[in-house]
């Protein structure tokens, strides 16, 4: 079997954590129905800033501020946004899972550049 012939999967203890984070936050949701798919997805830009704030830190590209963060600090923002993007996505689909590993198989079956 070659590597683009096995299934991609994940860690088992991933989904069933996305399923319960997503049933926590569904349990305290302030805003229902298409407003609050919305401001979850959302989620991802307030995600994604912290990533470039933490970034920006790491670098100390603020001169005002210097080094503030490190790089410890980056990965972390980075599992957020993972972990923020796969509760918008269990929110949109209760097949979060098998949507997401099917995207994946097909993203590493994707060639990298143009074919020859």
């Amino acid at each position: 079997m070659s590597e683009q012939d096995t299934p991609v999967t994940t860690s088992v203890a991933l989904w069933p954590t996305v399923d319960d984070l997503w049933a926590r936050l569904e349990a305290t949701r302030v805003h229902a129905g298409p407003e609050g798919v919305l401001l979850r997805i959302l989620k991802l830009s307030e995600e994604v800033g912290e990533v470039a704030e933490a970034v920006i830190g790491a670098t100390g590209q603020n001169p005002r501020k210097g080094v503030t963060h490190t790089w410890d600090d980056v990965q972390g923002e980075l599992c957020d946004v993972a972990i923020t993007a796969l509760v918008a996505l269990r929110t949109l689909t209760p097949e979060a899972q098998q949507v997401f590993e099917a995207h994946l198989q097909g993203v590493r079956d994707r060639p990298l550049g143009p074919s020859a």
